[in-house]
C-alpha cells in the first residue's frame, strides 16, 4: 500500500526547502571567507578581527589577541600584503548545522615583490561557526 500523495508532497517540499537553506548557508560561508580575505588584502585589521569568533583559536592555543598583534606587525612591516588563495573549497558540517569548514592553499605576497619571497604554499584549514546569522572564524590551522 503506497503512502497518500499529500504526505509525500509535504516531504518533498520539506527536502527542497532544507536543501535551499543549506545552499544559502554555504553561499554565506563562502562570502564570509571572501570578506576576510578582502579585509586582509585591504590591511583592515579591525574588520578582520570582527570576523573572528570570541573563542577563536589558531593552531590550538593562539587566540584573538595573537591574531591582532600578528596582523598589526605584518601590516606595519609590509606596505603591500596580498593573500593569494588557490583552490578554496567550503562545506557545511554534516553534524552541526551551525558549523562550516574551508580548505585552501594560501600564499602571502608582500614587501616589494608581487611573488611571495619563499614561494611557499600553505595548506590552510578553517572552521567557521554561525553566530546570530553571521559566519565567524573559530578555528584555524595550517601546514
Amino acid at each position: 500500500m503506497s503512502p497518500p500523495a499529500l504526505p509525500r508532497a509535504v516531504l518533498l517540499a520539506s527536502a527542497l526547502l532544507l536543501g535551499a537553506c543549506r545552499d544559502d548557508s554555504l553561499a554565506a560561508l563562502e562570502q564570509a571567507a571572501d570578506r576576510l580575505q578582502e579585509h586582509l588584502d585591504d590591511k583592515a585589521a579591525g574588520s578582520a578581527l570582527e570576523q573572528l569568533h570570541p573563542q577563536f583559536r589558531a593552531r590550538g592555543d593562539l587566540d584573538r589577541d595573537w591574531a591582532g598583534r600578528t596582523m598589526a606587525l605584518l601590516f606595519l612591516r609590509h606596505r603591500q600584503v596580498k593573500v593569494l588563495t588557490v583552490g578554496r573549497s567550503c562545506e557545511l558540517d554534516s553534524t552541526y548545522s551551525t558549523r562550516g569548514h574551508c580548505r585552501a592553499q594560501v600564499a602571502l605576497a608582500g614587501a616589494q615583490s608581487l611573488v611571495p619571497d619563499s614561494a611557499r604554499l600553505y595548506s590552510v584549514r578553517s572552521e567557521w561557526w554561525l553566530e546570530d546569522g553571521d559566519w565567524q572564524l573559530a578555528r584555524l590551522d595550517w601546514e
